[in-house]
């Protein structure tokens, strides 16, 4: 039976009861998703339950075959213009070509194109925005290079400051940290948290380590399958049974001192090996 968290906050985007399909073959199956402001909703579970399809279903990547996309004022998303829809949701994909020959700050500027007319003008706080979104996230001191030029941790700090720039209050992240180093990977986590925090963006993101989802969000959906398995805080929903039946593995679940969970997934050869699950 799914664990239900009960919060009645506002949220401004909710995916109801979606279905989505690949190739004729169901992928989502029936999920749900509720974001709200200054919280971090983390998607959890084991490849192919359909984390990401039902992250890229909300963010229109995907046309889902059943359910609803409503934004906070009770408009359908899924009707939405191109450019109305990217004021309302940004999404920082895992996929994202590297432009040459252009400045960090070119980049964080895409982030205005829902905002410009046809010939780039009717964007009165377009530079202002870009130049708070380089400063929050750290990159307005290389706002003049190159962004080929760039780590790839520097570079998605910049993807981040793109995202912000575009002013939309919905930031819809799916694997962040993927192929970054350790450094990397906690300073992206700590401005997913800081941008709820001190911005009240409403962030959903895709995770697939489950320490990192513990750590980072106030509510995890941990899918099996392409349905909800369970639904609410870290705690409620990683509970030891319920990762080990949906990841299929033993995975124990331990409480340290400070509240955080830690996750082990235990091997046949040690039953401290840690694995990434």
């Amino acid at each position: 039976m799914a664990v239900v968290s009960t919060t009645p906050a506002p949220a401004r985007l909710v995916g109801t009861d979606l279905s989505a399909s690949y190739d004729g073959r169901t992928v989502v199956d029936g999920a749900s998703i509720r974001l709200v402001p200054g919280a971090v909703t983390a998607l959890i579970g084991p490849n192919g339950s359909g984390k990401s399809t039902l992250l890229r279903s909300v963010a229109r990547l995907h046309q889902p075959d059943a359910g609803q996309v409503r934004l906070e004022d009770g408009s359908d998303a899924l009707a939405l213009g191109a450019k109305e829809f990217a004021r309302r949701v940004t999404l920082l994909s895992q996929s994202r070509p590297t432009p040459g020959g252009v400045s960090v700050r070119d980049v964080v500027g895409y982030g205005r194109h829902p905002y410009r007319g046809r010939f780039r003008g009717g964007d009165p706080d377009g530079a202002r925005l870009v130049e708070h979104a380089m400063t929050v996230t750290g990159v307005a001191p290389m706002a003049e290079r190159g962004v080929d030029e760039l780590s790839g941790g520097e570079l998605q700090r910049v993807w981040f400051a793109t995202c912000l720039a575009q002013d939309t209050g919905v930031l819809l992240l799916d694997e962040p940290t993927n192929h970054l180093d350790l450094r990397y990977q906690v300073e992206v986590l700590d401005l997913v948290r800081d941008l709820a925090d001190e911005h009240d963006v409403a962030v959903g993101v895709v995770l697939h380590d489950l320490d990192q989802a513990a750590a980072v969000a106030d509510h995890v959906v941990l899918l099996g399958r392409g349905a909800v398995v369970a639904s609410g805080t870290a705690s409620e929903v990683m509970t030891a049974e319920t990762l080990t039946a949906t990841y299929q593995i033993p995975i124990e679940v331990e409480t340290l001192a400070d509240g955080v969970l830690r996750t082990r997934a235990v091997g046949r050869h040690s039953r401290r090996a840690r694995v990434g699950v």
